[in-house]
């Protein structure tokens, strides 16, 4: 008694060959296991991404778990530090640039990009709120929390990149995925 395998996906053939890869053929990567929490960051991608090395559809190569990582932590380094010397006014600038130029690049970093930008985003509205709210004085302390916030939120993300762990920031609403 014979049985027919099961499809590994939906709309998969079941009654269609498998190919089995060739000599020299790489096998295909296996399908995505979600890490559990607080685990580390293991290079296997969110959306079925290829593996690293392979070019993406723009034609640029997937980075490698390291790399997703170095960039990871870069996406808030660098809106960190221009934060702090443009007075909070430019760290949305180092943000929006690494989202777009990474974001086709893995998963991992997409993630921290993504994160980052919104963390500025929220501190761009706050900022926003409290240049008419300086005129009563009230505004000198928003504007104080919020580059607090940003720097305090920054600077975990930094950490928790470098270590290879996703992570979500706190009383930050995710205008950008």
């Amino acid at each position: 008694m014979t049985t027919t395998p099961q499809p590994e996906f939906e709309g998969q053939n079941p009654q269609a060959p498998q190919a089995q890869p060739q000599q020299g053929q790489t096998p295909p990567p296996p399908p995505y296991q979600p890490p559990a929490a607080g685990q580390p960051y293991s290079g296997q991608s969110y959306q079925g991404q290829t593996s690293p090395g392979q070019p993406t559809a723009y034609g640029q190569q997937v980075l490698d778990p390291a790399q997703q990582r170095q960039w990871g932590m870069f996406a808030h380094l660098i809106p960190l530090i221009a934060m702090v010397l443009s007075a909070g006014l430019l760290g949305f600038v180092g943000s929006l640039i690494i989202y777009v130029m990474y974001k086709e690049r893995g998963d991992f970093v997409r993630q921290h990009a993504a994160n980052s930008l919104n963390i500025q985003i929220v501190t761009g509205i706050v900022l926003l709120i409290s240049f008419p709210l300086m005129l009563v004085l009230v505004g000198f302390v928003t504007y104080f929390l919020a580059l607090a916030f940003a720097f305090v939120l920054h600077i975990i993300g930094a950490l928790r990149a470098n270590e290879g762990q996703q992570w979500t920031p706190p009383m930050t609403p995710a205008f950008v995925k």
